[in-house]
């Protein structure tokens, strides 16, 4: 089932010289899977990222999440929308570093009427249970990540965007995150993740490389070892 899709959305950014982040690109992401956006600084990924998240607007073309088009809706009607139907996982957490981590997923749950209960159990998905009374700056930096992660998987989102989510990681932290956004792919979720990252390649369902803002291939991994 198709979650998102771009209707040749590009994005240019400047007036009187204009930069190209992304061209005319159409692509559809399905949930249940984890789609990889693969490729060096400067690409186009996270222009694509923050055009399904609706965190900036094409400049030309459409973006459509579960039917809507994100260009029809005003600043208000954005906030809403990202509120309801989408979980962002940043590089560098964005964690509240005064509220615990258990707070941290609780307020996420709470934006969309989820039960307190929900915020426990997403703490718990993460291996993090018994620190939910830590803040941020008691936590390490991968545990920080997945307290990062449970607020995202909180929201319930039918499309969870990730930035980078392993850069600033060692090595087994970052499998074990990966590991955590494949099991939301798999639980339904349209998992999204930008990384230059090519080991990743190996867990995805999907990916995608960009080249100077366009997409230059497209593949699914498991399909192609089977032919």
């Amino acid at each position: 089932m198709t979650t998102a899709r771009l209707l040749a959305a590009s994005r240019e950014y400047g007036t009187k010289v204009k930069t190209l982040a992304l061209s005319p690109t159409t692509l559809e992401i399905a949930a249940g899977e984890l789609t990889v956006l693969l490729g060096p600084s400067g690409s186009g990924k996270t222009t694509l990222l923050n055009l399904l998240g609706g965190l900036d607007a094409p400049s030309s073309g459409k973006v459509e999440v579960e039917g809507q088009d994100l260009t029809t809706l005003d600043r208000d009607g954005l906030t809403l929308f990202r509120r309801r139907a989408v979980g962002f996982v940043f590089q560098f957490f964005n964690l509240v570093p005064t509220l615990t981590a258990l707070e941290n997923v609780r307020l996420a749950a709470e934006l969309v009427q989820g039960q307190r209960e929900d915020a426990q159990r997403c703490l718990a998905q993460v291996g993090l249970g018994e620190l939910g009374d830590r803040f941020p700056s008691e936590l390490s930096g991968g545990q920080q990540q997945r307290v990062a992660i449970a607020r995202a998987l909180a929201k319930k989102p039918h499309l969870l965007l990730a930035d980078e989510p392993t850069g600033a990681l060692d090595h087994e932290t970052g499998r074990q995150v990966v590991t955590l956004l494949r099991e939301a792919a798999r639980g339904g979720c349209a998992v999204v993740v930008v990384t230059h990252d090519e080991s990743m390649v190996q867990e995805a369902d999907r990916v995608i490389r960009l080249r100077d803002g366009a997409v230059v291939s497209d593949v699914r991994p498991a399909a192609e070892a089977r032919s």
